[in-house]
């Protein structure tokens, strides 16, 4: 057996480099940010490592544009969707790998890949025949008609709850 004083000693080294290695990991980690340029390149975003804005650059020429929030976002989305790929470039000494895919994984769930521009959801069906008559005006359509049941032959509805007691 061991010397006590030595088992303990090499558990509060394994200790201390573990916490070194996680340090270094959460220091990598927080390193991490990506920066987007939009198309036309007039809006410039920089995202940390968690996705939030710390940097923004808006060029003389788009200022006055109407949609200019609208492209700081999409700007903004698709950096926050290249953290993952710059999660796995940026930390190069992963406590581990199921760590790291896991952060990645967060990442990617969390800020998935926009939508290419110029293209929309499809809109949900329409009612042709209501489109043009004011909302006030519009009636639900009509419910759909039932034939009768048919009743036993001598006259009674062979329903459960004809007679208004469920148990019979």
């Amino acid at each position: 057996m061991s010397n006590p004083e030595q088992l303990i000693a090499g558990f509060e080294a394994r200790m201390a480099e573990s916490q070194r290695q996680a340090d270094r990991m959460v220091s990598e980690i927080e390193a991490v940010s990506v920066a987007e340029r939009s198309k036309d390149g007039q809006i410039g975003v920089k995202v940390d490592h968690a996705g939030n804005l710390i940097g923004l650059e808006i060029g003389l020429s788009v200022r006055d544009k109407p949609d200019l929030a609208e492209e700081i976002l999409r700007t903004v989305r698709s950096a926050q969707s290249k953290l993952a790929g710059a999660m796995r470039a940026g930390v190069t000494d992963p406590v581990g790998p199921e760590v790291m895919n896991q952060l990645v994984n967060r990442l990617e769930q969390a800020f998935p890949v926009p939508e290419p521009e110029g293209f929309a959801p499809p809109a949900p069906p329409r009612d042709e025949g209501a489109r043009f008559v004011p909302e006030e005006e519009r009636q639900p359509p009509p419910e759909p008609s039932r034939a009768p049941r048919p009743s036993t032959e001598d006259g009674h509805d062979d329903d459960y709850f004809s007679d208004g007691d469920y148990l019979r």
